[in-house]
């Protein structure tokens, strides 16, 4: 009977789903807490959490309790009306980073959408609309966000791309004041890049990259989908980046996106813009069907609410650094397998050493055939890239269940080694 859900399961994405994602072969049924379960009742320790969007974990009964609760009263009414939850969202969020506002949207590419929007209504009267981002950056998959992700690979096959947007090498000052030209109008980076390989932007890079923007009369932009949210131990990146850093108290960006772990796993974006630049985007210049619906703002805000009451961003830090200090203590064990330890708080990269024998024979990644690996024996992970695996895991994961997770890791590097 497993076997033949499996194989249906199967079926049905080969002759109906668009096969635009090279999926693991993994059929998944069902989920609790840190762990989910394939149709043949395997289970598995999530730490890659749906790239870093299930940050309590999977079923988590605070988000049922507020699906069901708001569900009773509004699911939608667009945002030609008021509604309590979203107000109490945006002030949540608000009061999270420094005086702006808030635009809801589903994704975290239309949050980005977004901010490349509100960088042209800012220079549009100078004819200054070119966003400088960086090398490795990933901005989600349309047609602007792949003009601005700097990664050839997502841009193959959609050319010509979108004008306005030029990459600069990541975490390199000059390069970027060198690239500014008299159409310049913003610089968007992530705090840690993600997709390009679990990389921290340095405290000097933002520093002085506000410097910069403001001496320019630029805007200084910051995506925050997958590095946010407390993943780092702070609600946004740059707040963990610069802590005790002198000057880093008064750090603020211009504008900065966010989705991901803001809903757990309900579709929600949001991006949130400074106070000289919040109304740039008046009436009519704007707009979405669904964005901030009562029913996703009630899951957030829930979210919101759990991860303070149970002191989750403290959860992330302290367990973080006890991962990461493993994976360390992993590369000085087993230097033909692991090379190092990236990131911070729970955005952490496992990066491969060069040419590991058990690899040769295959045409795969050195990271996808590790994570296969992991699969095999109980972990889902995520790749960043050619080299580097990434541990994504609810911020919610228990000390016990870290270290089953590293002991698990050990396992394969063994067999590696």
């Amino acid at each position: 009977m497993v076997r033949n859900d499996y194989e249906s399961i199967r079926e049905l994405f080969a002759k109906n789903v668009v096969p635009s994602y090279g999926r693991f072969e993994l059929v998944l049924s069902h989920g609790a807490g840190s762990y989910v379960y394939d149709v043949a009742g395997k289970r598995y320790l999530d730490l890659g959490t749906g790239i870093a969007v299930c940050c309590l974990g999977h079923a988590h009964p605070a988000i049922t309790e507020a699906l069901v609760e708001q569900s009773k009263k509004l699911i939608h009414v667009s945002n030609l009306y008021f509604t309590e939850p979203q107000g109490r969202l945006a002030a949540e969020i608000v009061k999270r980073i420094g005086d702006g506002k808030v635009f809801f949207c589903n994704s975290g590419a239309e949050a980005n959408e977004g901010l490349y929007k509100l960088a042209r209504k800012f220079g549009h009267d100078e004819g200054r609309f070119e966003i400088l981002t960086a090398t490795n950056s990933f901005h989600g998959r349309t047609l602007a966000g792949i003009a601005a992700t700097g990664q050839d690979k997502v841009k193959k096959g959609f050319e010509p791309a979108v004008t306005g947007f030029r990459h600069i090498t990541f975490n390199d000052l000059e390069a970027a004041r060198n690239a500014i030209s008299p159409a310049t109008i913003a610089i968007l980076i992530e705090g840690v890049q993600g997709e390009g390989g679990v990389t921290p932007a340095t405290p000097a890079y933002l520093l002085g990259l506000r410097q910069l923007c403001d001496e320019k009369k630029m805007l200084l932009l910051m995506d925050g989908v997958q590095c946010g949210h407390y993943r780092t131990g702070k609600f946004q990146s740059f707040q963990r980046i610069l802590e005790g850093v002198p000057g880093g108290d008064q750090f603020l960006p211009d504008g900065l996106s966010m989705a991901k772990s803001l809903g757990g796993g309900f579709p929600i974006g949001a991006f949130w813009a400074r106070a000289p630049f919040a109304n740039l985007l008046s009436a009519g210049t704007h707009g979405t069907t669904y964005g901030g619906t009562p029913l996703a703002c009630a899951v957030a805000l829930k979210i919101l609410e759990v991860i303070q009451q149970e002191k989750l961003d403290e959860q992330a830090r302290k367990l973080g650094a006890g991962l990461k200090s493993e994976i360390e203590r992993l590369a000085k064990s087993y230097p033909a397998v692991v090379k190092s330890a990236r990131g911070m708080g729970f955005i952490l990269g496992i990066e491969l050493a060069e040419k590991i024998p058990a690899f040769a024979a295959s045409d795969k990644t050195p990271a996808l055939q590790f994570v296969n690996r992991l699969h095999a024996t109980g972990v889902l992970t995520v790749p960043a890239g050619n080299q580097i695996v990434r541990l994504l895991p609810p911020l919610n994961l228990k000390a016990k269940e870290a270290g089953e997770g590293i002991s698990i890791i050990e396992e394969v590097v063994k067999s590696l080694a």
